[in-house]
């Protein structure tokens, strides 16, 4: 009988010790919840397009500056070795989307379409920066406004072309990567904003040039071909592109007054500006691009809403604020 008892209350006394690990992994996990929240212990992968370049050195420093700001918080940012190498993005993509040690992720496609794929069907938050991902598991997209601010752009280098003396307004692009949603934007910017202010722009005689210096250079060389007696306005999709074309023409003097508008407005470029070797430049805010898609991001794991998009903001660059903007930009890699 008494043996009886005793197995009685030893059953009981599981049962109750049970029901109190219960309550305590309740409350664990309650608080778990509570510190994610809070935003504590949160981490945040940004991939960028590269990393090998003052743009995105820029994009990288306010990604970073987030970071810094927000110690609960862990930033890790990567990117590709150029912005042509695709399958390496995708690869570090892949490999971090399965790691499960990330709550959130800012990315900058290389190629949108080809990450649509890989991300199709995640449940961590996404936000895309610098280029849109048109995908449903992207929560937002935090960059420029790029057919604005080249729109911009183009209206601005007609009234410096006619500055200049040029009496025939043409324009001709240097692109980027051909049928990246970004060069493409920028193209049509361009185009609408020289059409507009009574430009003429080539639509037939575009180069791609793969966002690259050297290419540039050589595509600077085809148009120098092409239209011996010269061109009122070069207009390229990027700063490093922009002095490039310039340099190829340089001591030519059918082009000594040619409007070369670069984009991205960073520090060579404002040096450029500064020594007469690129006119202007429609300048992105990297560093705010970088800070504010993390902060979407980490608003985003929190359960907070977001807006779809972000517009990190433009300016144009020409000689007369470019000290300015290249002090600013200092300020930012300190």
């Amino acid at each position: 009988m008494k043996k009886r008892v005793l197995a009685i209350l030893l059953v009981v006394a599981m049962g109750l010790s049970l029901v109190a690990c219960g309550k305590g992994d309740d409350k664990k996990a309650e608080a778990s919840e509570g510190e994610a929240s809070n935003g504590e212990g949160l981490s945040v992968n940004v991939i960028l397009k590269t990393t090998a370049s003052e743009y995105w050195g820029y994009v990288m420093a306010g990604c970073q500056a987030y970071g810094k700001d927000h110690p609960e918080v862990k930033v890790d940012v990567q990117g590709a070795s150029s912005e042509t190498a695709y399958d390496e993005q995708l690869n570090i993509i892949e490999t971090n989307l399965a790691s499960s040690q990330y709550d959130g992720f800012v990315i900058a496609p290389l190629q949108a379409d080809m990450v649509v794929k890989q991300i199709a069907g995640t449940k961590y938050p996404i936000v895309a920066v610098d280029t849109a991902i048109e995908a449903p598991e992207v929560l937002s997209f935090v960059g420029t406004g790029n057919e604005t601010a080249a729109y911009e752009g183009g209206k601005y280098a007609v009234e410096m072309a006619k500055a200049a003396g040029w009496k025939e307004l043409e324009a001709i692009s240097i692109s980027g990567v051909e049928g990246d949603s970004t060069a493409t934007a920028r193209l049509e910017g361009y185009k609408k904003g020289v059409n507009e202010a009574g430009g003429k722009f080539l639509d037939a005689e575009i180069q791609y040039a793969d966002a690259v210096a050297d290419k540039a250079y050589s595509s600077m060389e085809a148009i120098i071909q092409n239209h011996p007696k010269g061109v009122a306005m070069v207009l390229c999709n990027n700063d490093d592109m922009a002095i490039a074309a310039a340099r190829a023409a340089a001591g030519n003097s059918a082009y000594e007054n040619t409007i070369f508008v670069g984009f991205d407005g960073i520090q060579s470029a404002c040096e450029a500006i500064l020594a007469k070797e690129e006119t202007m430049s429609v300048a992105q805010s990297a560093y705010d691009m970088g800070y504010k898609s993390v902060e979407a991001c980490v608003k985003a794991i929190k359960g907070e809403e977001i807006e779809a998009f972000i517009d990190s903001g433009s300016a144009i660059i020409t000689i007369d604020n470019a000290q300015e903007q290249l002090d600013t930009l200092k300020s930012y890699l300190k």
